[in-house]
């Protein structure tokens, strides 16, 4: 989300090479940008997934970036998303003239363009990315006060520059944004996206920056001052969704919108009435609950309290947990044998196959993984829990505990390992037995159903399927707080009206 609320979900060390976008200028007089999607797989979400500490928020900065406004308008302008895992969506802008190419995440928890800076010269990041040269566009114009923003999981930092900005078929005259020259984080070398592109409101922007969604509406670009999101979660589909300005797209929706208020003008926050599970009141939100809707995050946030609920009615159990537990049902007595017959802790893990290492040189497949591609993020996890599981195992032998003992004495300590990324996992066979889930927003209930609500990840028998939803717990007076992040927006068309400081929700088409 903002400056504060968000980190974000990315892969390692991926292909960085986008098709090349294909401009046409369809019968209405729309441009559409079309970008083809790729899929997110098990080792890839493993190698980076989500950090959730307190404020940090769950914000996968690959979400879901669209404009919205009315077909057959001239005035009306979309933009096509890219789809990757239903965890990121992302589309091109250009700055300068000539146009340079950026891919930005449209983000509604944030206000500020920034994308990196040929003077980038010390991040490593800035060199898998395009990078913004204003000495080859005519219509730069030099800023260079400096600026900072800090997201959850890596912070940038350059200075503000002004030049035009291209976002479909239109274009921003002078709009001030960040050249960034320093990327702090290993997430931003792996992201898909160059830059992000801020939809939020002028109050949470750094250096109160006009936002470039201000722009358009300034400068009379679009018909209405309003944008829409509208999200597939088709994971097969070519399209990621479309984000339109000016107005929205009625084939991207059912029925009519129901509108609530904004309540706080920097985040789209709005008053929630209460959650449900299977119907039934959670009892969290009996005095009201602020809620956002946020493109930039990936997964549904909320507090602790009610999360527990959710997660234990749709039967989740921590990432870490789970994999710990299968080490010890498959390689337990394994490690047990090993260990009475003395051979050198440090070496078991190896020597089973669970660990890159063999004791002497300390470097395990963790570590590897931030330089090896192939490696297996799941594999990873597996050896962590291979060297607690000595570790614990070899002070119970100790005791002259007997295996049964010890064995279920290591489970129960897996069962207390929390997940230190926020997720869970759940039995990708059960979603036909889990309750849905429910927002009362605007005198409206808006269910997700289990299909909706889990993210499955991989294939065959592989896949692994992951709860939606993740604790956040913001204190007072700002929270408590709730993100509906792609999940929610990409079950319910997500109108922002800027005009009436409302935002809408539909069923999506």
């Amino acid at each position: 989300m903002g400056t504060k609320f968000r980190a974000i979900w990315v892969t390692l060390f991926l292909s960085l090479l986008l098709s090349p976008a294909v401009f046409s200028l369809p019968k209405d007089g729309l441009v559409r940008i079309g970008l083809k999607k790729k899929k997110l797989d098990q080792i890839n979400r493993l190698s980076g997934q989500i950090n959730s500490n307190e404020e940090e928020g769950i914000r996968a900065p690959i979400r879901k970036y669209h404009l919205r406004g009315n077909l057959g308008d001239s005035d009306t302008d979309i933009v096509s998303l890219k789809n990757y895992m239903d965890a990121q969506y992302f589309g091109e802008i250009g700055i300068g003239s000539p146009s340079q190419t950026f891919t930005v995440i449209f983000d509604t928890g944030s206000s500020n363009l920034w994308v990196p800076s040929a003077k980038c010269y010390f991040s490593v990041a800035c060199y898998f990315h395009s990078k913004y040269k204003s000495s080859q566009s005519t219509t730069y114009n030099k800023n260079g006060t400096s600026a900072a923003i800090q997201y959850g999981t890596g912070a940038i930092s350059g200075f503000f520059s002004q030049d035009s900005v291209k976002v479909g078929d239109v274009v921003v005259k002078n709009q001030d944004f960040i050249e960034a020259t320093k990327e702090a984080s290993i997430t931003f070398l792996a992201a898909k996206f160059d830059g992000i592109l801020g939809l939020g409101f002028q109050e949470i922007s750094v250096g109160k920056a006009v936002p470039v969604w201000y722009n358009m509406v300034n400068q009379g670009l679009v018909n209405e001052p309003v944008f829409s999101f509208w999200l597939n979660r088709d994971t097969e589909g070519e399209e990621g969704g479309e984000l339109v300005f000016g107005g929205v797209v009625s084939d991207h929706f059912k029925g009519e919108h129901t509108y609530v208020p904004v309540t706080q003008k920097g985040y789209w926050q709005f008053e929630m009435a209460d959650v449900l599970i299977d119907g039934e009141t959670t009892g969290y939100c009996s005095d009201g609950c602020k809620a956002i809707a946020d493109s930039g995050t990936s997964l549904l946030a909320g507090p602790t309290t009610v999360i527990t609920q959710i997660n234990h009615a749709i039967g989740a159990s921590g990432v870490i947990s789970q994999e710990c537990k299968a080490m010890v049902d498959q390689y337990g007595k394994t490690i047990l044998e090993m260990l009475v017959a003395q051979t050198q802790p440090q070496q078991i893990c190896s020597q089973i196959g669970l660990c890159t290492f063999d004791g002497t040189r300390g470097v395990s497949m963790g570590i590897e993984s931030v330089v090896d591609t192939s490696s297996d993020g799941l594999h990873d996890t597996m050896c962590t829990a291979c060297e607690m599981a000595v570790v614990w195992m070899q002070n119970k032998l100790r005791k002259n505990q007997t295996e049964d003992q010890i064995l279920n004495y290591v489970n129960q300590l897996c069962d207390r390992l929390p997940s230190p990324n926020g997720e869970s996992a759940v039995d990708c066979g059960s979603l036909s037995s889990m309750p849905n889930v429910s927002f009362s927003i605007g005198g409206k209930v808006f269910d997700l159903a289990p299909d909706q609500y889990v993210l499955k990840v991989g294939e065959g028998v592989a896949a692994q399927c992951i709860s939606g939803f993740t604790a956040l717990d913001v204190s007072p007076p700002r929270g408590p707080l709730w993100i509906l992040g792609d999940i929610f927006m990409g079950r319910y068309h997500t109108v922002f009206d800027y005009g009436n400081s409302r935002v809408g929700f539909a069923e999506a088409a």
